[in-house]
């Protein structure tokens, strides 16, 4: 048979996973829908386990093919240390045919493994795009039981419950009896008067602060200090006194 490019072998495969999903009526139900992509996952699902299972038996075939390579090729220099050259280019033909094999072996696998990315690509992208549905059929739910007149006529309830209230705390916050009469005019007069006598105190109290700090001294004039007398007069009486003593010392 001959082999099938890798688009139509995706077409093929897709058709064979998502052609029942395809094929079905657009008017189901909800319930519906969700038992189909639940089927559509779990053959995903399935797809992706034949796929895996394939390239573990390529990757099985693949050692084995190498396997007979080793030995075909040992084979061949054995029968030709033998000179045995036709049985030599037999086994290296056969190393050849199993090499091929292995080449193709690696397209297959390659061929499988593209697929597998794929599908595990497409369920996600499936499973986001249930999501988004999902989330689509909730949000039309929601705006179908929410009434956008029902909205305006809750937000002008509100807004006139608002002001009901804010006029009923402006009327408790008016003053009443002698408050009412009070004149706020004389008021502030009287406090001004209030603020000037404050200012008047504070600067009374640093006057007397400062006069505290700073007593005044009596000007009273000092006494005169006499001079000392001068020392050579003081030695002169000293020798005078000591020679008066030695003429009583002399008379006695």
């Amino acid at each position: 048979c001959t082999p099938q490019t890798p688009a139509r072998a995706h077409i093929a495969m897709f058709r064979r996973l998502f052609g029942a999903a395809r094929g079905s009526s657009t008017t189901s139900s909800t319930s519906g829908a969700h038992d189909s992509r639940s089927s559509g996952t779990q053959a995903t699902l399935d797809a992706v386990d034949r796929l895996k299972e394939a390239i573990d038996m390529l990757d099985k075939r693949e050692n084995l093919l190498s396997k007979k390579i080793a030995q075909e090729l040992e084979k061949a220099r054995a029968l030709n240390r033998a000179n045995n050259k036709r049985g030599a280019l037999q086994c290296l033909k056969r190393k050849k045919l199993y090499e091929q094999q292995i080449e193709s072996l690696a397209q297959h696998q390659l061929k499988l493994q593209e697929q597998v990315i794929m599908l595990e690509g497409s369920k996600a992208t499936a499973e986001t795009f249930g999501a988004l549905r999902s989330g689509a059929g909730a949000m039309k739910q929601l705006a179908r039981e929410t009434n956008v007149e029902d909205v305006d006529a809750t937000m002008d309830m509100i807004n006139e419950q608002t002001d009901k209230m804010r006029q009923v705390q402006e009327a408790l916050g008016q003053p009443i009896g002698f408050a009412a009469e009070l004149d706020e005019d004389e008021l502030e007069e009287e406090l001004a008067e209030l603020d000037a006598l404050d200012v008047e105190d504070k600067l009374l109290e640093r006057e007397l602060e400062r006069e505290l700090e700073e007593p005044a001294m009596p000007s009273v004039p000092l006494p005169s200090v006499p001079a000392a007398p001068a020392k050579s007069s003081i030695d002169a009486d000293e020798e005078a006194e000591l020679k008066a003593l030695q003429r009583e010392m002399e008379l006695l």
